[in-house]
């Protein structure tokens, strides 16, 4: 590690979304990257103690959840300490001494020339090449010095890479924000916790899901998300992801106690402080 810092797992590269995450989460001066091409290896270094903590997408107000990373969560045994959300805005940036009428070529992860679909509509010309990520296709142009081609991805990217942002803010739907997750191999003791994450298995009795739902209500926690997961090599079974707003601690303590006969399998995934939401006008 490199002196204080705190050594931070995200899938992609430095200046992708995860990694912006990253920044407004831990602090931009307090950490070190460590850049994972996939979920699964990310998982498997915070497990191994190879990194502290990592950030990890989970939902997008587009694009919904990202069951396999509940899977991942379980899988490795992970916890999570915290979360962050942010709006994902997308550039299109080029060399310096390229412009728009330049432009005969466009690339950039596919989810990102989707959420594009609007603006790219308006230059039908425009050659469209799919890549792994959003940052790494900046990071080609500028390393390659491609002349004519253009890439989709953050203000960061632009400004690590040294490219200029020839179209700002281009994404079709301005309310597109990602969840992220901090995650840490084993549980960390937070003050202020309002929030939790928790994994059931129910078990096979009628309407228990509808009663561990009712210990929620009657204890006057806010449900904020409710969320089934298939559960691998057990077909047509699946377990029920809810997050959990509550004031109090000790309420929160009770519901586990009172949830626990209805379930086969009860984990609380991590209890931390819920993250600045943003209010969708």
């Amino acid at each position: 590690m490199n002196g204080s810092k705190l050594k931070i797992g995200i899938q992609g590269i430095q200046a992708a979304f995860h990694d912006v995450a990253a920044r407004q989460y831990f602090g931009t001066d307090k950490i070190e990257l460590a850049e994972f091409r996939d979920f699964r290896s990310m998982s498997q270094a915070v497990e191994a103690g190879k990194v502290d903590y990592a950030m990890m997408a989970i939902e997008n107000t587009l694009a919904g959840s990202l069951l396999p990373n509940y899977g991942l969560l379980e899988e490795y045994g992970l916890s999570i300490i915290g979360e962050e959300y942010l709006r994902i805005q997308m550039q299109l940036m080029v060399l310096p001494s390229e412009t728009l009428e330049n432009v005969e070529q466009v690339i950039s992860h596919p989810i990102a020339l989707s959420q594009c679909g609007h603006f790219l509509d308006k230059y039908p010309a425009w050659k469209v090449t799919e890549a792994d990520d959003t940052a790494s296709s900046a990071r080609l142009i500028s390393n390659k010095k491609l002349k004519g081609i253009a890439a989709i991805a953050s203000s960061l990217a632009a400004k690590t890479y040294g490219l200029k942002i020839i179209a700002p803010s281009i994404e079709t739907n301005k309310k597109n924000y990602t969840r992220f997750l901090a995650i840490a191999k084993n549980k960390t003791a937070i003050e202020g916790v309002n929030k939790a994450s928790l994994r059931l298995v129910l078990s096979h009795q009628p309407a228990a899901l509808a009663k561990a739902l009712e210990v929620v209500g009657t204890k006057g926690l806010n449900l904020s998300k409710i969320q089934s997961v298939p559960i691998i090599g057990q077909p047509y079974e699946y377990a029920i992801h809810l997050d959990v707003l509550f004031n109090k601690k000790e309420i929160f303590d009770q519901v586990i106690t009172e949830m626990k006969p209805l379930c086969i399998k009860l984990n609380v995934l991590g209890t931390y402080r819920q993250g600045n939401k943003p209010v969708l006008k």
